[in-house]
């Protein structure tokens, strides 16, 4: 099979898809098309770049419209038949952004609810009703509280990134789902990973699945080119500015370990005359969203993300890709750099790696069973007597402190960071498939007590 119309779909969906630029599937979408259409429950092992998120947006299209409760019209009021539950805000957008897309010529809409805005439009959106709605766990729950949604109808659901949902700890919040839905239904697993615990709940959630992996679990893509900087942690700043001065990098996605150091590396691009922005959890939605889409137009230069906030982040022909401080967890490595390298083309990863991360990069190295050639830039050599600091004392520490003052910090700061951050608060906001309307931010929604997880 190499073309879409082969696997199964119909001519009104290949036409969006072939007028979206693409006409040869990936190979998850050669496996996992079919495996949907013919309406089983679906195991999938695919990371980022994959074209995973077509390998079930279309095919639940291609269901729906065939479907015996198909609406005449694309504002007719319907209930929700199909849904997808994302870890973050940005994962949640693109998504329906994909089904959406793909569903152009079908009568099928779609509507995405997530953290961070007015929850009001939301409400509006449920009472009307969506074929398709991709949803955070938080804010679906908050809905489901508040009895502002029906679930009772749902004939698929789709659980993507699911390792990250875990990881994230949104564990509690899926199986308390997962007991309001109906039954009977299809279900879709998608994982960039199989850990015990996706394994354990894979088999709690799917019946008799099909099974499909593909690109070796945990490996990096061969067409990036790797490679480390060693550099001592006071000049990592100095180094990125030189690297994107002298190579005249116009579009960088670079990953920092917190918040705080996210913020404070934008303000020291600022006065390099860089023009950066951030995203994570303690932006607005308005501000991350303003951030993201200046940074796919080419408007602006550097993004400068968290892990977590970053998840969601697909952007064509990016060219390089900086880890300014190395992951906690060597996984998050993998999914970092394959932000670049998509769809053929060329990518670059640098690591900027200070003597307090040695121990990271082995980690990493070891997971990817390869060994990341090393190059010192001119005016930047290490001091080869620097002692290593530990990166938990340093990542907790307030702005203040970090000035130098290498205390120790107190009460909850001096736990170990945790890989499993915190949701944002509620979840809010609700985009109508066939809707030029876009709701503002606001940041009123009260916290679900207990709420785990967001970015």
């Amino acid at each position: 099979m190499s073309s879409f119309s082969e696997l199964g779909l119909s001519e009104s969906i290949v036409r969006a898809v072939t007028e979206h630029g693409y006409t040869v599937p990936t190979p998850i979408q050669l496996q996992a098309i079919p495996a949907v259409i013919k309406g089983g429950d679906l195991l999938a092992g695919a990371q980022t770049g994959t074209g995973k998120t077509a390998g079930f947006t279309l095919p639940i299209l291609e269901r729906l419209s065939k479907g015996t409760q198909a609406p005449k019209n694309k504002v007719e009021r319907r209930p929700i038949r199909a849904l997808v539950l994302t870890p973050t805000r940005e994962l949640a957008a693109q998504v329906e952004e994909s089904v959406r897309t793909y569903g152009k010529y079908t009568h099928l809409n779609s509507g995405v609810i997530f953290g961070g805005v007015g929850i009001n439009p939301q409400i509006k959106l449920l009472k009307n009703g969506v074929d398709i709605l991709v949803a955070t766990p938080g804010r679906l729950l908050d809905h489901h509280q508040q009895g502002t949604i029906d679930l009772r109808q749902i004939e698929i659901l789709i659980l993507d990134e699911a390792d990250r949902m875990l990881d994230m700890g949104f564990i509690h919040d899926i199986k308390k789902i997962l007991a309001i839905l109906p039954a009977k239904r299809q279900n879709l697993l998608f994982s960039a990973t199989f850990s015990d615990e996706i394994k354990a709940l894979a088999d709690r959630l799917l019946d008799n699945p099909a099974m499909i992996e593909v690109a070796r679990r945990n490996s990096t893509v061969e067409i990036i080119a790797q490679k480390v900087h060693p550099v001592d942690r006071d000049k990592k700043h100095p180094l990125l500015s030189h690297l994107i001065q002298s190579q005249n990098w116009q579009q960088v996605l670079v990953f920092t370990r917190t918040k705080h150091g996210a913020n404070k590396l934008v303000e020291q691009l600022g006065r390099d005359g860089i023009n950066s922005m951030a995203i994570h959890g303690n932006k607005s939605q308005s501000a991350r969203t303003k951030a993201l889409a200046e940074f796919k137009d080419g408007s602006l230069t550097v993004l400068v993300a968290t892990d977590i906030a970053a998840r969601g982040i697909d952007i064509d022909q990016l060219p390089h890709v900086v880890n300014y401080d190395l992951p906690n967890v060597p996984e998050d490595y993998v999914h970092r750099i394959g932000r670049t390298g998509r769809a053929g083309a060329q990518g670059e990863a640098v690591s900027l790696v200070c003597v307090d991360e040695f121990k990271l990069l082995a980690d990493i190295e070891k997971l990817i069973k390869r060994q990341l050639p090393q190059e010192i830039v001119d005016g930047f050599i290490p001091d080869p007597h620097a002692k290593a600091q530990p990166i938990q004392l340093r990542s907790f520490q307030s702005p203040a402190n970090q000035k130098g003052n290498r205390t120790k910090p107190s009460g909850n700061q001096a736990r170990p960071q945790s890989n499993k951050p915190r949701r944002a608060p509620g979840d809010a906001t609700a985009t109508r498939s066939h809707s030029s309307t876009t709701p503002t931010a606001k940041q009123s929604t009260p916290r679900r007590s207990g709420g785990r997880g967001g970015a």
